[in-house]
């Protein structure tokens, strides 16, 4: 025997009445290798591991369905079905289940679905132990057979004897001619009962029953006896809506006979599920699972068969390319292909792995490139759903293709910014569309399914591509929505000039809050790319712009985008917002919401409550330098007052650092040299502003270690090293703050680095003094430096003394930006 012939398919039928598929067997004898004892095992194909161990009992039920299928139930609610590639395998199977069951091979039913109590099958069993006796098909007769078909419905034995006498007896097409009659005579009582008995027979849950119902024989018949609902004041039309109003298009002619009936059989099938019966009861819920079945095999089999012809789907995808087809077979096209992608989700995924590679090779990417930027709604959304398949199947197939386009076209026809402008130009007032869109945007550029593919380089080659070729595309509404040339139109945001309040349209207010909520994802998933795209362009500046929108959800969106920036805790966006003065329109936004009890309200209070929790110094001593003496007055909540104990902590840490450290550090021959490092420090930073083009603010994370520094430090260290190894302990070390500002520490933790990256330096938090007649024009200490030699640190540093730093207590506080009312 052929290894294929053992090959099959495992399902389960879920709570959903769908079929799950648990599996494939590999191909060989190993997937339903044989029965051992009274057991039937089926085993993978991938690793030879177990699917499905079941045992055979003398009770259980096994059909054979459709000369490929062998379904039975294990218990309540719990249905399995073997799908075999071959029919040869499906029949040696089926004979050594007979064998088993001591039956004959040629029955379709092993045993009756026996699931009542002994006492209940003992009582039972004078009714059932021969055929049901089937009264004469008649016009006469018909209420008598409602009432059979209607009282075998709750027992299990019953409706197995009433299946195989309707089978038999070929009862089910003397039953159809009766409709016809009864039709032609207009007799509305006998239509009425013959409903009953074919709304019966399907319950009947019987597939063998099924083949003949559906049949093109008798499937309009059976869906007119459907029609006459005794509940219902007149009759459906049915069968005029499927034989006039639904239309078979065949977009390239289908030449297969057999493939032309499958489709409109379940279409037909799946209508009269779907329309025509009506929803089941809990207590009737599983007499529907074989048609459930019937239906799903069908589209397998569709599927497959369009699969396997070749010339059919390449004649398709030629018509689908050819700037010469018209709009509307153009559509026909891509419908076609919607309704394709959807059958496919039945397949099993080795297979449909196949499928969608069929698709990718035949050309279906650069296809949907082309439908997409098409003025048809219609075409726009089937090509949307093929999309949101093939994300599905495969992120990393499609971004394979569209870096590899960007090599070839220009950035406005990238096949990812065409889904951009999609979403961007969405004409639906609640933008379902852009909706749809941005989710699988998000898919695209989620760095966790970026991890798993065998290109190890993807994450990193594909951001670069997205923030180099997509990202402005994305954000371009935003910036235009809040460009800093628009005239104002109310109070603008404190000291920020030529800023803007957003439009009030809802639906451009929706758009830039899709737009932030990708942009949100961006900086919790992408730190680096989106850092630098965020500085370059000073985007969060303009972000909190949308802050005064009338539209709280979008204020809302703008406020949770500061607030993951923030949650990363990173100095580099700290020493940004602060450079930026970014927390005033946050708290003009507070201030203007007043005394309102609502989500707004909660947020902002939530952002600070999280820096006065996660204690971010730097963060907090501008809140309360600047903006302290308008939020004081908020007393319902402990948070300001919070951040002010927090500052004053600091203040005093720091004041006490700097009274313990050792005379000898404060000799003046350091004093010029270290205020020349210091300025030639800002040189640096002065020149790397000049050469980056669009930043707004300065990079100025660049301390991180000494070969970072200028050339001439260096120098200056090497002669100061001899001279001061003497004074190696007790040392001040360089914070990573910008502006070279210094902590002041005592510990070895502080003198290993333990404390460098959280520390406030005291010049930003205390008035700066100086100390033995310098200056009183210092604003801030200047940096410490560190340099290693056997682990030890060097340091170089200016040091007030507590006599100016009394003058400067006396003089103005800084001027505090005034806050918009």
């Amino acid at each position: 025997m052929s290894d294929t012939r053992r090959r099959v398919k495992v399902y389960t039928l879920n709570e959903e009445r769908q079929w799950d598929d648990r599996g494939t067997g590999h191909v060989s004898s190993t997937y339903v290798d044989r029965l051992k004892g009274m057991s039937l095992l089926v085993r993978a194909e991938a690793d030879g591991s177990l699917l499905l161990e079941s045992k055979i009992n003398p009770n259980t039920a096994y059909q054979k369905q459709q000369d490929t299928l062998i379904v039975w139930s294990e218990a309540e609610n719990y249905d399995l079905a073997l799908s075999f590639q071959e029919k040869a395998g499906c029949d040696e199977i089926w004979e050594k289940i007979c064998q088993v069951q001591g039956k004959d091979p040629s029955v379709e039913v092993t045993q009756d679905p026996i699931d009542e109590s002994e006492e209940e099958r003992f009582e039972e069993m004078p009714d059932t132990s021969n055929l049901i006796d089937l009264p004469s098909c008649e016009l006469s007769k018909l209420e008598e057979i409602a009432d059979l078909v209607t009282s075998v419905l709750s027992s299990p034995i019953r409706r197995e004897k009433l299946s195989l006498a309707l089978e038999n007896e070929g009862y089910i097409k003397k039953l159809l001619q009766l409709f016809q009659t009864c039709e032609n005579l207009e007799n509305a009582e006998g239509l009425h009962h013959l409903y009953e008995i074919i709304r019966g027979i399907l319950f009947l849950n019987k597939a063998t029953l099924f083949e003949v119902m559906f049949s093109d024989e008798c499937i309009m018949d059976v869906v007119g006896c459907l029609e006459y609902d005794p509940a219902l004041a007149q009759p459906k039309r049915h069968r005029e809506f499927l034989t006039k109003t639904a239309k078979f298009k065949e977009v390239i002619p289908i030449t297969d006979s057999e493939l032309r009936q499958k489709i409109h059989q379940t279409y037909r099938v799946q209508y009269i599920q779907d329309v025509i019966l009506p929803t089941p009861s809990v207590f009737e819920d599983n007499f529907l699972s074989t048609l459930t079945s019937f239906i799903f095999f069908n589209k397998v089999e569709i599927v497959s068969m369009l699969q396997e012809d070749e010339k059919f789907l390449s004649e398709v995808f030629a018509q689908l390319t050819d700037e010469s087809t018209d709009d509307d077979k153009r559509r026909e096209l891509v419908n076609f292909f919607k309704e394709f992608c959807a059958f496919s989700q039945t397949l099993q995924p080795q297979n449909r792995d196949a499928f969608f590679k069929t698709l990718a090779n035949l050309g279906i990417l650069p296809a949907l490139e082309i439908v997409m930027g098409m003025d048809d709604l219609q075409v726009r959304a089937a090509a949307t759903d093929i999309f949101s398949y093939l994300v599905e199947f495969s992120p990393s197939m499609v971004r394979e293709f569209v870096m590899q386009e960007a090599q070839q076209s220009d950035d406005d026809i990238l096949l990812i910014n065409v889904v951009i402008e999609q979403m961007i130009c969405d004409t639906d007032p609640e933008l379902g569309g852009a909706v749809q869109l941005m989710g699988l945007l998000r898919t695209l550029i989620d760095p966790e399914n970026m991890l798993a593919t065998a290109n190890k380089t993807e994450k990193s080659e594909f951001l670069n591509f997205f923030y180099n070729h997509c990202m402005q595309v994305l954000t371009a509404p935003l910036l235009a929505n809040t460009s800093e040339d628009k005239p104002e139109k109310d109070s603008s945001i404190g000291s920020t000039t030529g800023s803007t309040i957003c439009p009030d349209n809802y639906q451009t207010a929706q758009l830039l809050a899709l737009i932030l909520e990708l942009l949100t994802f961006c900086v919790e998933h992408h730190t680096y790319h989106i850092k630098n795209y965020i500085m370059n362009k000073d985007l969060l500046r303009r972000v909190l712009i949308l802050m005064n929108s009338k539209h709280t959800f979008l204020a809302l969106c703008a406020l949770r985008f500061m607030r993951r920036i923030i949650g990363l805790k990173d100095e580099f966006y700290n020493r940004y917002i602060i450079r930026g003065n970014l927390f005033e329109p946050v708290i003009n936004a507070l201030l203007d919401n007043g005394t309102r009890y609502n989500l707004l309200n909660s947020a902002i209070i939530e952002l600070f409550e999280f820096i006065r929790v996660e204690d971010i110094k730097s963060l907090t001593g501008h809140i309360v330098d600047n903006f302290y003496k308008s939020l004081e007055s908020i007393e319902y909540v402990q948070t300001f007052k919070g951040l002010k104990t927090k500052y004053e902590q600091e203040k005093d840490r720091q004041s006490q650092k700097l009274n313990s450290v050792p005379s000898i550090l404060r000799s003046n021959r350091f004093r010029r040299d270290a205020r020349a490092l210091e300025e030639d420090e800002e040189l640096w930073f002065n020149e790397d502003e000049e050469e980056e083009g669009e930043a707004v603010v300065p990079p100025i994370e660049k301390t991180k270690a000494e070969d970072d520094f200028p050339d001439s430090y260096e120098k200056f260290m090497e002669t100061k090293k001899a001279k001061e190894s003497e004074d190696k302990e007790n040392l001040p070390k360089r914070t990573s703050v910008g502006g070279f500002k210094f902590t002041f520490s005592h510990s070895a933790s502080s003198a290993n680095g333990a404390n460098s990256a959280n520390s406030k330096s005291v010049a930003a938090q205390t008035p700066p003094a100086g100390s033995n007649g310098s200056s009183s024009k210092n604003t801030s200490l200047s940096s410490t430096v560190t340099s290693t030699k056997q682990g030890s640190l060097i340091g170089l540093v200016d040091y007030p003394d507590d006599e100016e730093e009394e003058e400067e207590e006396d003089t103005s506080p800084r001027k505090r930006p005034r806050l918009g009312s």
